[in-house]
């Protein structure tokens, strides 16, 4: 029997006993489609086990118990910042700092001051958490911890970093040169999402950094959207001289043809 068929106590039962971490998320996914008093009830109680795989069962379901808005994010969110006081486990705190992150929209100047109290933490797995809890909140201090965490050993954090600060709205010469110094990682996607975030910025300075990328010919399509925000029509050639060499290579991905395609007409809309 398929466990969208299972009740809830017998899903929850079986990820209290499961040892794959794929159908761990896979039934934690069929709960989450489930919201009810109940169910948040026991989620609530899973939180207080003196068991962290079990209070970790019951932050990761409630993380996104329903559709947005959240039926309970009240509750929720209560839940994980009084957790956050007294929570030592890393790998509790790694599925309460990724929980908060996805709702993380309306949090007040308290509860942001509280996740910024990790910023000084050595464990992987918190900054981790971090990286996903801070992720899009417009304030100068998660800004400026955002612009610590990339410049992270760790290829992921690094990665999430520069995305979120990248992708911000806010345009500051701290962010500007924080974004600069990715332009070189060794982790090509961070690199674009430097290149983009500069791009959107308008820092005429990543326009030979673009122009190096398209002449290598290994780049994804976050740099057809650095392009598309830098306006400049000098990269049309280099662009259709791109699409011109892969017509006929059976090899590419028809995605990236297309996104490619799509970059150069909105830059000859500019015309």
């Amino acid at each position: 029997m398929s466990r969208i068929n299972w009740t809830d106590d017998k899903l929850l039962s079986r990820l209290i006993h499961n040892k794959s971490d794929r159908s761990r998320w896979d039934t934690i996914h069929v709960l989450r489609k489930r919201p009810s008093e109940e169910l948040l009830g026991k989620c609530l109680e899973f939180t207080k086990s003196s068991d962290p795989k079990i209070r970790s069962i019951g932050i990761d379901i409630l993380a996104q118990l329903g559709l947005s808005p959240r039926p309970f994010l009240n509750e929720t969110l209560t839940c994980y910042f009084d957790l956050l006081t007294t929570e030592k486990n890393p790998e509790v705190l790694l599925s309460l700092l990724y929980g908060i992150g996805h709702n993380n929209d309306n949090l007040d100047k308290v509860q942001i001051e509280k996740i910024c109290s990790f910023c000084n933490s050595d464990n992987k797995l918190i900054k981790e958490g971090l990286v996903s809890a801070l992720g899009f909140i417009d304030d100068i201090q998660v800004i400026d911890i955002l612009i610590k965490l990339s410049d992270d050993q760790s290829t992921p954090i690094r990665n999430w970093a520069t995305f979120y600060i990248g992708q911000g709205e806010r345009n500051t010469k701290t962010i500007r040169e924080a974004l600069w110094k990715r332009i070189g990682d060794k982790h090509q996607e961070t690199k674009l999402e430097a290149i983009a975030g500069l791009a959107k910025r308008k820092d005429k300075r990543v326009n030979e950094v673009i122009k190096r990328e398209m002449i290598k010919g290994e780049f994804g399509t976050l740099l057809f959207e650095a392009i598309i925000a830098t306006k400049n029509q000098e990269f049309l050639p280099l662009l259709q001289q791109n699409l011109k060499s892969i017509k006929e290579d059976q090899t590419i991905n028809p995605e990236w043809e297309k996104d490619l395609e799509n970059c150069i007409v909105e830059l000859e809309k500019l015309k």
